[in-house]
Formats: structure tokens, C-alpha cells, sequence
């Protein structure tokens, strides 16, 4: 199969791609294109703006968390009916899991799906300088396979003088790589960010017009043909399924999923999977709503910002009071990140200030200041528990400024170089917390035993209302036959 596809990337972060991904995809819908977006790595901000744009999920693209045939797999599932796929890569094109490692970076993912590349290149106070860094990013790989290059932050007068000299010195290195557009300076492609990286899309009060500003803009600068011949120069795909879809063992089961502010990074593959496993997926806000919602046979705390809702969330005691309840009494339940920050007994906020949490798990969260434990980690079960059995692995990722002083001793992190390691996750019956984000499909018996489990106590909580229900019968037949008795005397 030949899917039009092409990776955006950069020598480093910060070099504006996630503004020209958006500004793209829009104009290219704009010209009535069917477009998906993919973004490389386990980034969850991103793909929430993609999401913005086109109004359908992002697919994650990452080579630590599934091998090759999945991801070409997940990337065709994903494509399917699209006439142009525009991936967004990851720090700088060849960064990978490690300081000295290209695995699993924007390169990777590129070579391995046999997509087009288009750089983006910061050009704001370089002339011939570029030429250097372009030639050194082309052949630094012999299959580089990068095709088209963009300049960002460059002057509409200084840009034609610019696409001359770098085509021309590049096929004189014998490079036959062309400038397909550039990005001036405006500040529709300015994104805030801050400590876990960008604003979210619902942050940005004006977001839909900026973004609308950027595609008008890039309409007029990108050679949008160029950039679609490009991308169908993508190979054609061959690959094997990795196995057929899980199946739902069972009727479906109700699984809460805390998404607002405070708790809305979640990968898309957990959700379908979970979906595929017989899960309907019920939303609530933690910040906004005062209970959590009927009829529930599951929980699914992600991560976020709570550190950031500190005092929202902790002046919303009547859910948190729920939430505990129902951990009290056994729902299944997974909390990651902030998640798991949400359930223990304190949390400092990003003013400084300690406040009240869940507390259905011990410690406090506690600020930092800087990435704790940061990047890709392999969790091996310590002990038997519901989800994971002794000696079982599962592949996550941490990316956190907060740490808690309890943060768990039931599973192993052992990150890729295979050196340094900690203790991490709590593992308490039917709760598994802690900092890691779960990627279920690098070990789909997780998830599978979350939803059995879900099944379990669905099972368990109705014959506790039959039970219940027939007791209140006897007792109001017992108060009736009393009744019958006494009027007879």
C-alpha cells in the first residue's frame, strides 16, 4: 500500500515544528484534502493540537513502545482513507532513546514507514552558514531521505535570494533536496509554553484564529505542490499484522476517565485498545463535577496538571470523597503521572501552597523545579499483582517537574542504557499508581487483566445490590408480618 506522507522535522526542539505541522495540515484541509497527523515519540501536547485542526485524533508514532511491524500497522490503521499524512517529529531528526542513539528517533520512524522528510530550518541570522547545516543533516545518514527543506523566521524579501543559494549549493554537493516554502516572523506561529512544554489548545484563547492566521500565511509561502509531490515519493508499505483484534470476553464494561485541565494526557492506542477489550469510555472532571459518574466498573486517572489545579481540585471535597470511596471499596483503578498525584494525601501547587488530595495512597507531591526521571523506562513486576504478575514488563514513560515522598516499591524502572533504575509504583490491590505513563500495547495483558477485573467487580458490586435488595425484602416482610400480628391482637 502507498499512503502520501511526509515527516516534519528539525534539528533540534524549539525550531517551530509544531507551528508549521498546524499551519500545514489546516491549509492543506483548507484546499479540501482528506489529512491526517501523526506525531512522533510519546509526546501528548502536540497531538492535541493536530487534534484542534483537523478534529480527529493524532496517532503517536513511537519505535520504544511497539517494534516495526506495529508501528506500520498503527500507522496504516491510522491513514486509511487519507490523501496526505503529516507526521511531526521530535527534538532534533536524529535523536533517539539515548545521548548516542538514533533508535526510535524522527529518523527512525521515517526510514522504518519509508517517509519523505521536510526540514525545518531555523534561518534567522545565517547566510551560507545553512549551507554547512543542511549538508551535514543530509549525509550525516545515506538514507537520510530528507527531500525538501523550509525556513522559518526569515524575511519575505530575503527568502528568494536564499532558495537560490541553498538549491544551487546543495546540487553542487550533488544533492538534489528543494525549498518548498518558508515561515516568516508573526506571531501566529508563536506558541506559549511552559514547564511540560506547550499551553494546551484550550488555554489559547484565541487559538482557532491564530491558527486560521498561520495556514492563510503558510497558503501563500509554502509551494503546497512541491510539498504533495514530495510526499508521494513515500515508498510503498509492506507489513505483517501482528495479530487480529482483541476480543471483547463479555459485556461491555463502564470506564470513568478523569479528562479537564488536570488530567488529559492519554495515548490514543490505550484508548482503542481498552475500546477493543470492551470498554465504553465515560468522561468526568475531577475540577468540575461533584461526583463521579453512575454505574462505573473502572477508573482511569491520567496525567496533566493538577499541580497547576491544586486548589480547584482540593476545594472540590465532595468528589474527592467519592473517589476515595470507591477505591476504599475496590473499583479497579489506574492513576499515572499526575494522576497518581491526585490520589495521595497532599499536593503542593504551583503557588507554593500544600493542598488536600484524594489520600487513598500515602505521600505528598512536592515541587521540584526541574525534570525528575525523566524518558522512555521498562517497569518489571516486583510482586504478584492484579494487572501485572511478577517478573511481567511493561514499556512507560516519565515527564515530570513534581516527585512524591512515597512513590512506590512494586515495580522496577530500568531505563534503556540499562543502568540506572529505581523503584517505582504503588500496587495495592485493584489500584496501580505512579509516575510512569503505561503504553498497554508493549504488553496488552495489562490491560486485558484491568478490564477482567473491571468485569470482576461489576459482577461483585451487582450480586452486593441483590444481595442488599433482598435483604431490605425480608426485613420490610418481616416489619409487615409484625404489623399483621399486632393488628390480630
Amino acid at each position: 500500500m502507498k499512503i502520501p506522507g511526509i515527516v516534519i522535522a528539525a534539528s533540534a526542539s524549539g525550531s517551530g515544528k509544531t507551528a508549521v505541522t498546524m499551519a500545514m495540515i489546516k491549509a492543506f484541509k483548507n484546499a479540501g484534502k482528506k489529512v491526517r497527523a501523526c506525531k512522533c515519540g510519546p509526546d501528548y501536547i502536540d497531538p492535541m493540537f493536530h487534534r484542534e485542526v483537523l478534529g480527529i485524533d493524532s496517532e503517536n508514532l513511537d519505535l520504544y513502545f511497539c517494534d516495526r511491524e506495529r508501528l506500520k500497522e498503527r500507522f496504516m490503521h491510522h491513514a486509511e482513507g487519507a490523501e496526505l499524512v503529516v507526521t511531526e517529529g521530535v527534538m532534533g531528526y536524529y535523536d533517539g532513546i539515548s545521548l548516542d542513539s538514533d533508535q526510535a528517533s524522527t529518523y527512525d520512524v521515517a526510514r522504518t514507514l519509508g517517509l519523505p522528510v521536510i526540514l525545518v530550518v531555523p534561518a534567522r541570522g545565517m547566510a551560507s552558514t545553512i549551507l554547512a547545516v543542511l549538508k551535514g543533516m543530509i549525509e550525516y545518514r545515506n538514507d537520510s531521505n530528507i527531500r525538501g527543506i523550509i525556513l522559518n523566521r526569515i524575511s519575505p524579501m530575503l527568502y528568494p535570494k536564499m532558495k537560490k543559494m541553498i538549491e544551487e549549493g546543495l546540487q553542487t554537493m550533488g544533492f538534489q533536496v528543494q525549498v518548498v516554502g518558508y515561515v516568516p516572523e508573526e506571531d501566529a506561529f508563536h506558541l506559549e509554553s511552559r514547564h511540560l512544554g506547550l499551553m494546551l489548545p484550550e488555554e489559547i484563547g484565541n487559538l482557532g484564529k491564530q491558527i486560521d492566521r498561520a495556514a492563510e500565511i503558510l497558503t501563500e509561502t509554502l509551494d503546497m505542490e512541491s510539498v504533495l509531490k514530495i510526499a508521494w515519493e513515500a515508498k510503498e508499505m509492506e507489513y505483517h499484522p501482528v495479530k487480529a483484534k482483541q476480543e471483547a470476553a463479555g459485556r461491555k464494561v463502564r470506564i470513568g476517565v478523569a479528562r479537564d485541565l488536570a488530567f488529559c494526557f492519554y495515548y490514543k492506542d490505550n484508548m482503542e485498545l481498552l475500546k477493543e477489550l470492551g470498554c465504553e469510555i465515560i468522561p468526568f472532571s475531577p475540577l468540575e463535577d461533584t461526583r463521579l459518574p453512575e454505574h462505573l466498573d473502572g477508573l482511569l486517572f491520567g496525567g496533566g496538571y493538577p499541580e497547576l489545579c491544586a486548589k480547584h481540585l482540593a476545594e472540590n471535597r465532595a468528589m474527592r470523597k467519592d473517589v476515595r470511596k470507591q477505591i476504599e471499596n475496590g473499583i479497579p483503578c489506574i492513576a499515572e503521572c499526575g494522576g497518581f498525584l491526585y490520589l495521595t494525601e497532599e499536593l503542593e501547587g504551583e503557588d507554593g501552597k500544600h493542598y488536600p488530595m484524594v489520600g487513598a495512597l500515602p505521600g505528598k507531591g512536592i515541587k521540584k523545579g526541574r525534570l525528575t526521571r525523566f524518558g522512555y523506562i521498562e517497569l518489571t513486576a516486583e510482586m504478584n499483582g492484579v494487572y501485572m504478575k511478577k517478573g511481567e514488563k511493561i514499556r512507560a514513560h516519565e515527564f515530570h517537574y513534581w516527585d512524591s515522598t512515597e512513590n512506590g516499591e512494586d515495580t522496577l524502572a530500568v531505563k534503556p542504557d540499562g543502568v540506572r533504575k529505581w523503584q517505582a509504583v504503588h500496587m495495592k490491590g485493584n489500584l496501580f499508581a505512579g509516575f510512569p505513563h503505561l503504553y498497554f500495547y508493549s504488553n496488552p495483558k495489562v490491560a486485558k487483566r484491568f478490564v477482567e477485573a473491571c468485569r470482576t467487580y461489576r459482577s461483585k458490586s451487582k450480586a452486593d445490590k441483590d444481595k442488599s435488595k433482598r435483604q431490605e425484602i425480608r426485613l420490610t416482610d418481616g416489619r409487615d408480618q409484625m404489623e399483621r400480628e399486632n393488628k390480630t391482637t
